[in-house]
C-alpha cells in the first residue's frame, strides 16, 4: 500500500502508470503516440484507489484520502458524472468513484453523492437498461445516452447501491433488465463497445464485461435485500 500512496499526484488524484505525468502540452507534438504520450489523472482510478484504501480499513480522514475526494469534487461535472478513462465513459467513471467513496465512508447523503445517483437515474432508458456510446469522448453532452448493454446497465446499478439508493422503480427497472437478457447458458452479451483503449482513437470490447459485472451487480442487489 505504501507504493500506492506514493504514486498520488501533486492535486490528489492518481493515474494508470505514474505521478505528475500530465503535461498535456506534450500531446501535441508530432510523434505523439495517439496524443496519448501522458499519464494524467482520472476519476475511475482515483475512485478504485479510494476503495483499496476503505477496504484495508483507511477513513476519508486519512490525508491521502482527503486530498483524493477534494480533487474528486473539483473534477465532478456539473450535472453530477465523473469522466471514464478506462471504461465507456461517464457511467464508468460515476461507478467507479461512487464504489471509491462509499468504500472510504463518505456519507451518501451528500448533494455532491446523490447528485451523480439522480444523473444515473436520469440517464436509464426506455428499456430499463443503461448505455453509453463512445461518442461521448467526442461530445461530452452525450454522456450517459446511448443503446443499453448489460455492463453499463451493471455500472450503473452498482453505482446507484453505492450511492445508498437500493430500491426504487430505476432499480428495479434495471435488475429487471438485466434477468431478461440473460442468455440460456446464464450469461449476457454486451452489442457494443465497452472499453477504452485510448479515448477517441480506439475501443476495446471486453467479452467479460457483459458476464461478470451484471452478476455482480445482481449479487449486491440481493444482498442489500437479506
Amino acid at each position: 500500500m505504501g507504493w500506492v500512496l506514493g504514486m498520488e499526484c501533486d492535486g490528489g488524484g492518481w493515474a494508470s502508470f505514474e505521478a505528475d505525468n500530465n503535461r498535456l502540452y506534450l500531446n501535441n507534438i508530432p510523434f505523439a503516440d495517439h496524443g496519448a504520450l501522458l499519464d494524467p489523472p482520472t476519476e475511475d482510478i482515483t475512485g478504485r484507489v479510494l476503495e483499496v484504501m476503505g477496504t484495508l480499513g483507511m477513513t476519508a480522514s486519512f490525508e491521502p484520502a482527503a486530498r483524493a475526494i477534494a480533487w474528486i469534487r473539483h473534477a465532478q461535472r456539473h450535472e453530477g458524472p465523473w469522466y471514464g478513462r478506462w471504461g465507456v465513459n461517464y457511467i464508468y467513471g460515476t461507478w467507479s468513484v461512487l464504489r471509491g467513496l462509499r468504500a472510504i465512508g463518505e456519507d451518501p447523503r451528500q448533494e455532491y453523492i446523490q447528485r451523480a445517483a439522480r444523473w444515473l437515474q436520469k440517464c436509464q432508458n426506455e428499456d430499463g437498461g443503461w448505455g453509453e456510446s463512445c461518442d461521448s469522448y467526442w461530445q461530452p453532452e452525450l454522456a450517459g445516452i446511448g443503446p443499453s448493454i448489460p455492463s453499463q446497465t451493471a455500472w450503473a446499478l452498482l453505482g446507484l447501491f453505492a450511492a445508498g439508493v437500493t430500491r426504487g422503480r430505476a432499480v428495479e427497472r434495471g435488475i429487471a433488465y438485466l434477468l431478461d437478457r440473460q442468455g440460456p447458458d446464464g450469461a449476457w452479451v454486451d452489442a457494443r463497445w465497452n472499453g477504452t483503449g485510448f479515448p477517441r482513437v480506439f475501443f476495446l470490447k471486453y467479452h467479460y464485461y457483459a458476464k461478470y459485472f451484471p452478476l455482480w451487480a445482481l449479487g449486491v442487489y440481493r444482498h442489500s435485500a437479506a
